[in-house]
């Protein structure tokens, strides 16, 4: 079936990025496969890292298909939009099916894009991954192609305000080389290696982003250990 909603909705989100005069510092999109599956992970700090994970694999022409939380699709507005873009719906009580639905995409030749840490990080920092990523890659034979993400958070994320005003600071984007999922290895081993890459990433997006006049101390959205004022990872897990 013919993708009719999918591209109007990039173009549409295109505009959108426009209206509000963000701009991208993107590299590593030749990473992304111009054809056959493969498995798209990032880390997640924003309600709206899926719109920019999905920028990434435009340079490929290639067509994200993201696995969301069952909930969205039931939404009266983003449910039919997320349908008829044949995202993937978990639901957590019986993630097989979901599982079952990536598998079949990746083995078509989909690109599936995964938020292993499964929420928002509220510190900012990477959390613990699942290994369902690794597992897909693994039985798909397919690669992983790790990716970081970096001022989505400024946007809006978790027990924060949307901030849909026009803006002049970066969203960062970085695409690692892919990571083989040999299937000799464990899909924990292999995760393991996954999650180190998209923390390299995650560093050289935040190194390079650029400083405010003012400075970035204590920035709510700047994570702890950086000089911001956002919970320490033990904290975000108490919360």
């Amino acid at each position: 079936m013919a993708d009719l909603l999918y591209p109007p909705v990039i173009g549409a989100a295109r505009a959108w990025f426009k209206a509000l005069d963000l701009r991208f510092d993107i590299h590593g999109t030749e990473h992304v496969p111009a054809r056959g599956g493969a498995v798209l992970v990032s880390n997640h700090i924003s309600y709206l890292d899926f719109i920019f994970t999905g920028l990434a694999a435009r340079p490929a022409k290639r067509l994200v298909r993201f696995m969301a939380k069952e909930s969205v699709f039931r939404h009266k507005i983003s449910g039919p939009l997320m349908r008829a873009m044949k995202h993937i719906p978990v639901d957590r009580s019986r993630g097989e099916q979901a599982y079952g639905h990536a598998l079949d995409a990746l083995r078509r030749g989909e690109v599936i894009g995964v938020f292993p840490e499964a929420t928002i990080s509220c510190s900012f920092t990477l959390k613990d991954f699942k290994s369902g990523a690794a597992r897909l890659a693994q039985e798909a034979r397919v690669p992983l192609v790790p990716m970081a993400l970096w001022g989505t958070q400024r946007l809006w994320t978790k027990g924060r305000k949307r901030d849909f005003g026009r803006h002049h600071f970066p969203i960062s984007i970085r695409v690692g080389e892919p990571v083989p999922a040999e299937s000799d290895e464990t899909a924990v081993g292999v995760t393991e290696r996954l999650r180190e890459r998209v923390h390299d990433l995650l560093e050289a997006a935040q190194r390079a982003y650029p400083v405010p006049a003012a400075g970035a101390a204590g920035a709510w959205w700047q994570p702890a250990h950086l000089g911001g004022s956002a919970p320490t990872p033990a904290q975000a897990r108490a919360l």
